[in-house]
């Protein structure tokens, strides 16, 4: 009899309201995705590429060209000199960078410790390394780290934090003083760091992003993920890297070599040609995301939802209490999509063990103008 190795795990929210939203005809502000094209001199050196014959296996570590605008990139933004041969490594999307992270340090009986509500891909690659989840809920409301829930989680079976900031879905920040907090509180300990910082440009207010390759003592120990599709609104191209210390780069190309070997080959040298041409790119991000996330939350002022301006991600968290308390956020967000046109996402498929009481969806802003004001108006309507 086959048994399966995810027992618990079924189609991912993310696809069932995408699905639903196309069968009924909504606008799509659950998953994450814009609905408009990345930079037309992206595209136009994508099909550059693709001509001048860049189209066989690229380096299993990624396309130099990208590794060093990578490299430089990092210099430039969080004053880290870092190896594009040993500690850059170019993956086929963030969420295969984070599988991959994962398996190569986790062993069957670790722990690996991550925060609620999370990215729903975490739990399962710890599972399928032999290893367990322990879900710390952040805090309520602010979803900050609770240092006296994390404290008490660890044990010494604990391999393993996982960290996400900006963080899906909240948007909430991590700050420099915390990463300060953590060193302090994992210094005598065998433990090692993902840092999941896809929207480490999405950060709005004058607020500044701490990662974890600012951070001397943390990143000895620590792999960080980023996204280009997040960071060029092309996330169908699914490409990725990871940026860790050597022997932690070593270890995670032992996986991501036979889980797919290399990314795609024509991508990483458009991705290569533009990050050289347009370094400014990545500086504008937090205004063009800024001025989404303000249209949205203004028109959605008019509304009976209730919310706190996001201060990063392109993700917007709304209190829906003082329109139907009467039903959990999975039946709204279903309601939503099948009876007012606009599909969200609902928090709790973020959390083991989610608060019952809270009713909280997450609607997207990475999109059109025209799109967020008709979707707003529907909202406005309920």
């Amino acid at each position: 009899m086959f048994t399966s190795k995810l027992p618990a795990v079924g189609t991912t929210i993310f696809t069932t309201m995408s699905q639903l939203a196309a069968q009924t005809g909504a606008i799509n502000l659950s998953q994450g995705f814009p609905d408009f094209d990345g930079p037309e001199a992206l595209r136009e050196a994508l099909a550059r590429h693709v001509a001048a014959g860049h189209n066989q296996y690229a380096a299993m570590t990624g396309v130099p060209a990208l590794r060093e605008q990578i490299a430089l990139k990092i210099e430039r933004l969080y004053g880290r000199n870092v190896s594009a041969d040993s500690e850059v490594t170019v993956t086929p999307g963030a969420t295969q960078a984070i599988f991959c992270a994962i398996q190569a340090l986790i062993h069957p009986g670790d722990e690996a410790i991550v925060f609620d509500p999370c990215y729903d891909s975490y739990d399962p690659s710890v599972t399928l390394a032999g290893g367990r989840c322990i879900h710390v809920p952040l805090a309520q409301g602010s979803f900050a780290i609770d240092w006296q829930r994390l404290e008490a989680a660890l044990s010494p079976r604990t391999r393993l934090i996982i960290l996400n900031t900006p963080h899906n879905p909240s948007g909430a920040l991590i700050g420099r003083d915390e990463l300060d907090r953590l060193a302090a509180l994992i210094r005598a300990r065998d433990i090692h760091i993902v840092s999941d910082e896809v929207y480490e440009h999405l950060v709005f207010d004058g607020r500044q992003h701490a990662s974890i390759l600012a951070h001397d003592e943390l990143y000895a120990r620590a792999l960080v993920v980023s996204s280009f599709g997040k960071t060029y609104h092309v996330t169908g191209w699914k490409t990725g890297y990871v940026v860790a210390p050597p022997a932690l780069s070593a270890e995670l190309r032992k996986v991501h070599q036979y889980v797919s070997f290399c990314g795609v080959t024509p991508l990483q040298h458009a991705l290569a040609d533009f990050m050289a041409a347009c370094p400014e790119h990545v500086s504008e991000l937090p205004a063009f995301y800024q001025a989404k996330r303000d249209l949205f939350c203004d028109l959605l002022a008019g509304s009976r939802f209730t919310f706190t301006r996001t201060p990063g991600t392109y993700f917007q968290l709304a209190d829906y209490a003082a329109i139907r308390p009467d039903l959990d956020d999975v039946a709204v967000a279903q309601w939503l999509t099948r009876e007012h046109g606009v599909a969200a996402i609902p928090v709790s498929v973020f959390s083991e063990r989610p608060d019952p009481a809270q009713r909280l969806v997450r609607f997207c802003f990475a999109k059109r103008e025209d799109t967020l004001r008709q979707a707003a108006e529907r909202l406005r309507a309920i």
